[in-house]
């Protein structure tokens, strides 16, 4: 019983390095055609106009996020307050690239 899940791990990880090979690969293939899609892009609103927008994102979506999730907001707040931070940063980086 230990061989074969010994021999089920190496064949995960056989398979996992190739998808990482593939990956790699496709990505150095096709990295100089993106270049000039790369180099259109503005800057973005900049980070001091996306920080208001990415809190209230944050605070509705959290709001959101703990009615539906059935124990309330006092119920959830414990898990909440880790991925607040987490949520914000990206959301704010998110708004500050794309618009």
């Amino acid at each position: 019983m230990g061989s074969d899940n010994r021999g089920d791990l190496r064949l995960f990880g056989i398979l996992l390095l190739a998808v990482v090979l593939l990956l790699a690969a496709v990505v150095l293939v096709l990295l100089p055609a993106a270049a000039p899609v790369v180099a259109t892009l503005d800057e973005g609103m900049g980070l001091k106009a996306a920080v208001p927008w990415g809190f209230g994102v944050t605070v509705g979506l959290f709001v959101l996020f703990a009615l539906v999730a059935g124990d309330g907001l006092i119920g959830e707040l414990q898990f909440m307050l880790g991925s607040f931070f987490s949520f914000f940063l990206v959301l704010t980086l998110l708004i500050a690239w794309v618009f």
